[in-house]
């Protein structure tokens, strides 16, 4: 069995939406392409590095359309690396519409969305979730993911879709490896998906022991 990656740009607050341009999601929303001023090449190579061993891409509907009018025309240029990757493994797309598939390898999920990523998972060895705030949420709610890959930026937006926005049921993780920070205080933090569910306790105890729930 495989793993699904979710790879996640978010700002302290916590909001995930449209960090790539104004254009990537604009209802509601003034601060698309928020992450740009903040990229650094120390910060791209983590992200390319972060892609090592991907064999499948698994999008939601908008993300999807995205990448598929991006990254079909940026072999060979700065981004080819990436490029090369999201080009030739397959794309998977949660849609409950009728998404242009002329993106080579691209095919769309059905209605059971659990099911179909279950079959994912069984098929590919690493499978990587981009962006994708509403399949997201789907994935959170299901615990249908191994790793969860959250890039925090230091800026706080005060609106927008955020990472945890409603899908998140009670989930235990564990911090796969140490904080990386760019100089511009960009950090990157790696969590794997872990079993039960959140303790709680009583601080005010004389012992403040914790009283395991899961």
């Amino acid at each position: 069995m495989g793993f699904i990656q979710i790879e996640l740009f978010a700002t302290l607050d916590l909001v995930g939406q449209a960090p790539g341009g104004p254009d990537e999601d604009p209802q509601g929303f003034p601060f698309g392409g928020w992450q740009a001023p903040l990229l650094q090449e120390v910060t791209g190579e983590q992200i390319a590095a972060a892609y090592a061993g991907t064999d499948a891409l698994l999008l939601g509907r908008r993300t999807y359309d995205i990448f598929a009018g991006y990254w079909p025309h940026q072999e060979g240029g700065p981004d080819n690396e990436i490029a090369d990757l999201f080009n030739r493994v397959p794309k998977y797309v949660a849609s409950r519409g009728r998404p242009d598939l002329r993106w080579s390898g691209s095919r769309q999920l059905g209605p059971d969305l659990a099911a179909a990523v279950r079959e994912i998972r069984d098929r590919h060895e690493n499978v990587k979730v981009v962006g994708s705030l509403d399949l997201v949420q789907s994935l959170l709610r299901e615990k249908l993911f191994d790793r969860l890959d959250l890039w925090v930026h230091p800026i706080v937006l005060g609106v927008g879709k955020k990472v945890f926005d409603g899908g998140a049921v009670p989930t235990n993780l564990t911090l796969l490896t140490p904080p990386v920070a760019s100089p511009n205080g960009t950090v990157y933090l790696r969590y794997g998906l872990a079993g039960g569910t959140p303790a709680t306790g009583d601080m005010s105890a004389p012992d403040r022991g914790l009283t395991s729930q899961g």
